[in-house]
């Protein structure tokens, strides 16, 4: 095989196209070539017999070109091998044939820890660094097995008291857990499916350039069709939790919208979409490409039902007046126009008349009546409508409808998001009053030190969870981040979820909310009358081979790489695809590798399916899980 693809690269070296100065030869050049059915390629692979054979078809005497073999011929990393890729030949980490078995159906191309990569970066902007990124070719059953329901450790519950280990968890619990939010996820369905009112994620940012203003403080140097894959792997899931009704609300990026809008659409149905509001980020800005400030990130809103379902809205606290005429049935006013003009309503376009004063309200031709010329008497004598000299009390210019409070109960509809003149403090909150500024100011107040950069601020979930859900509901945040939308669904009486990987849930996302058990101020403490009080569980995904990414992702020295490299042979838990014998028969050709290649080969030698203690092996002495945690794992799922 080796001398076949040396073969086609002589051949297409005779192409002065297909080589750059330096002599190295150009692959994509070659491919676009190709797909273009360039004439000048086609003469010269005919001009080989070995190649012509390979690559054309000969159909009633005519050669036909085999551009898809050729394609997969140019693009297989065996075409040209570096030292990394032969390496992993020898091992046996790659298909020996190097064969595209992705495309026969018995594998899935996953890309599940895009989330451990990023672990690498996410710190303070002057600590970035090239991360790692791994991604894997597995079988559908590992797949199954990468997914399956893991132990959960560590287990402590909060109340205003303090924290003691918890053996068990109950139904009304908040609940918040360290873990892989992928494999978090996978082990929260099995309790939560179909139960979760509304999620609210503010996800890694897809940016086509870095830059000082990221939402994300950490590495964002990654390929848009790694970014969409990471994402798909997690809204697949997110679906699933949603209750009848529910609602996901995304916060992304201007770069990164319409290409996830697309990817969503197909996820949740384009039918499901509910629609996309802005955030307003900052108040504009200089110095910036084109010279226009772009001041929004936007909030992509999806749900499961069809679109005559009232998913969002809001209680709206209306004013009602009680009179003598209405005794024990208090009421209110309503416009009584319609956006109708008068040419589509002419039976409305008509001068009012009262009948106790006489006095006349002409319609308007842009926006006529609500009630008919023929239907005002049916309305006025049921007392539907209320004219300015009715009531002293009232402070009005025309006539208004009269609503009565018994009809508003019994028909129980939520007024309309953002269209309700009533509640444009939604609007307020989404445009004015979340800026990134707000958020890092909160953080700061809790913690006096700049301990999560670009924190989305409370007043924006709030708003959220208003109109998306009701007191007691279940809402989630699978990239918990600070804790924000945690802290506001303690304070605002719903039951949440919330996931994060990074070890600063434990520095701040915990501690945050702990002191929200404890009545702190900030946010929307004031707003909603916030006393304290309160109490949530917070545990982890039992670690495995986890462990030994964290380490590889830490490591900087040979020498420390060494020792890890070392304990991952003697821990049993590297790939079934290799043998521990034959790795250390190439030393040679291991150690030639770059400190960077060694990194990613440590990586990539792990086997997945170990990343976290599955359930089913929790009694497996070898992973040492204690009589505490196998308890409050056995509580979680049900099955103490």
């Amino acid at each position: 095989m080796t001398n076949f693809y040396e073969t086609v690269l002589a051949v297409l070296k005779q192409d002065s196209r297909f080589t750059a100065d330096d002599g190295t030869f150009m692959r994509n050049a070659v491919y676009e070539a190709a797909m273009k059915m360039d004439a000048g390629l086609i003469r010269l692979l005919l001009s080989n017999k070995e190649t012509s054979s390979r690559f054309f078809a000969d159909v009633d005497g005519v050669k036909v070109f085999d551009k898809v073999r050729f394609a997969w011929v140019i693009n297989n990393r065996q075409f040209l091998p570096d030292s990394y890729t032969r390496f992993k030949n020898k091992i046996g980490l790659v298909d020996e044939q190097g064969e595209m078995i992705s495309t026969f159906g018995k594998v899935e191309l996953v890309f599940p820890y895009k989330d451990c990569v990023l672990e690498g970066g996410q710190t303070k902007e002057d600590q970035k660094r090239q991360e790692i990124f791994y991604n894997e070719t597995l079988a559908p059953d590992e797949v199954d097995r990468l997914l399956y329901p893991k132990v959960l450790v560590n287990a402590q519950r909060y109340t205003k008291d303090g924290n003691a280990p918890a053996t068990e968890f109950r139904d009304d619990d908040n609940l918040i857990i360290k873990g892989n939010n992928l494999l978090a996820l996978s082990s929260l369905l099995k309790r939560y499916e179909g139960r979760v009112k509304c999620i609210y994620i503010d996800p890694p940012y897809y940016f086509k350039q870095a830059s000082a203003t990221d939402t994300f403080k950490y590495n964002s140097n990654f390929h848009l069709s790694t970014w969409l894959v990471f994402m798909k792997n997690r809204l697949e899931l997110a679906r699933k939790f949603l209750s009848k009704g529910g609602t996901i609300w995304i916060n992304i990026s201007e770069d990164g919208m319409h290409y996830l809008k697309v990817m969503a659409d197909d996820i949740f149905g384009a039918e499901h979409f509910v629609g996309t509001i802005p955030r307003r980020t900052r108040n504009g800005k200089s110095d910036v490409p084109f010279n226009l400030s772009q001041d929004f990130d936007w909030l992509l809103v999806y749900t499961n039902v069809s679109d005559s379902e009232d998913v969002v809205g809001r209680k709206v606290e209306r004013q009602y007046y009680e009179t003598d005429d209405y005794p024990g049935r208090p009421w209110r006013l309503a416009d009584l126009t319609s956006q109708q003009p008068a040419n589509k309503r002419p039976n409305s376009y008509f001068t009012m008349i009262d009948p106790k004063t006489g006095k006349e309200y002409p319609a308007s031709k842009k926006r006529t009546w609500a009630v008919t010329k023929d239907t005002f008497q049916y309305y006025y004598d049921k007392g539907a409508i209320v004219f300015p000299d009715d009531y002293d009390f009232l402070n009005i210019t025309k006539p208004y409808s009269r609503k009565f409070k018994d009809n508003d109960d019994t028909n129980g509809r939520l007024a309309s998001v953002i269209s309700d003149f009533q509640i444009q403090d939604f609007l307020q909150d989404v445009l004015n009053n979340s800026k990134n500024a707000d958020g890092n100011s909160q953080i700061d107040e809790l913690f006096t030190r700049d301990e999560f950069d670009y924190a989305k601020p409370e007043n924006l979930v709030k708003a959220i969870f208003d109109v998306a859900s009701a007191e007691g509901d279940i809402v989630m945040d699978f990239f918990a981040g600070s804790g924000t939308s945690a802290a506001v669904a303690h304070k605002a009486g719903r039951k949440y979820i919330g996931v994060e990987q990074l070890d600063y849930i434990e520095s701040l996302t915990v501690e945050r909310l702990k002191k929200v058990i404890g009545g702190e101020q900030g946010g929307i403490s004031k707003a909603v009358n916030w006393q304290g009080g309160g109490s949530f569980v917070y545990c982890e995904l039992a670690k495995l081979n986890q462990s030994f990414v964290d380490e590889i992702e830490a490591v900087k020295d040979e020498k420390v790489l060494a020792d890890v490299y070392d304990k991952m042979k003697k821990s049993g838990y590297i790939s079934y695809k290799v043998d521990p014998k034959v790795i250390d028969e190439e030393a040679e050709d291991y150690n030639a590798l770059s400190f960077k290649d060694k990194k990613r080969f440590l990586m990539e030698l792990l086997d997945k399916n170990l990343l976290y203690v599955n359930t089913c092996d929790m009694d497996d002495e070898e992973y040492a899980i204690s009589d505490t945690d196998k308890a409050f794992t056995k509580s979680f799922y049900g099955e103490a």
